[in-house]
């Protein structure tokens, strides 16, 4: 069973910069894709990144693209998520998570397998 934790959020300014991270622990045999999807109040949660462990080929919604990247310490198992030049439109609950693969669809949040408990990101 994976169990993922995420942490880094909180409230800035827009334009500001955070890092969220996601420390994945557990069984991770078989899932070879990690991402971060994010919900706000009375809005659809969205795919914002994606990686592919494997081959480090990574995914982003267009507008988060060229402002946050994904990546991994592969040494800490933890997952990251660098974000920058933030705007009032990304203020949100942000989750990380795992699945077997992203070529299925890497930015579809129904398609992960496992789940963290997710960590609010305000901007305003």
């Amino acid at each position: 069973q994976v169990q993922l934790v995420e942490s880094g959020g909180g409230s800035v300014q827009p334009g500001g910069s955070l890092r969220l991270s996601c420390a994945v622990s557990g069984t991770i045999a078989r899932h070879f894709c990690m991402g971060w999807s994010r919900q706000a109040p009375g809005k659809e949660r969205e795919g914002v990144a994606a990686v592919t462990i494997r081959n480090g080929d990574v995914d982003y919604t267009d507008s988060v693209r060229g402002r946050f990247t994904i990546s991994q310490d592969n040494a800490e198992n933890t997952l990251f998520l660098d974000m920058s030049v933030l705007k009032p439109e990304d203020t949100a609950l942000y989750y990380c998570a795992v699945k077997l693969y992203c070529y299925s669809g890497p930015l579809i949040p129904a398609s992960y397998n496992y789940w963290g408990q997710g960590t609010q990101v305000t901007v305003s």
